[in-house]
């Protein structure tokens, strides 16, 4: 068995009450890299890393929520046979782990890459 890294992008929405734009991504932004820190201290993933926060969806009233697009990275190791394998493996390890960690609205920006660790 080998030992591979397999990283995965992509997006979740998180919708918070905040009173600006800015506070509102600061916030999404500050939520999702608490649950990934949190999953890298239980090592349920290796790395991760957060590329952007943009306003989604506006508040539509005084007191709506701003919904917030978060765009993120993340790598799992695995032993696996061949790439292939692990790819799979990786990237439902990738799934599951952000499933329990309640991270919800999550879409993939890209397939899953696995390489040699």
């Amino acid at each position: 068995m080998t030992k591979y890294a397999v990283s995965r992008e992509g997006t979740t929405l998180v919708t918070l009450h905040e009173g600006s734009d800015t506070t509102a991504r600061d916030e999404a932004t500050e939520e999702v890299t608490a649950t990934l820190e949190e999953l890298t201290a239980e090592g349920t993933i290796t790395d991760w890393e957060l590329d952007d926060a943009d306003v989604y969806e506006p508040p539509a009233g005084p007191f709506d929520p701003y919904t917030i697009t978060v765009s993120f990275a993340v790598t799992v190791t695995v032993e696996a046979d061949d790439a292939e394998r692990a790819t799979e493996i990786g990237a439902n390890a990738i799934d599951d782990a952000l499933e329990e960690a309640g991270v919800e609205s999550v879409s993939y920006t890209t397939s899953p890459a696995a390489s040699a660790a």
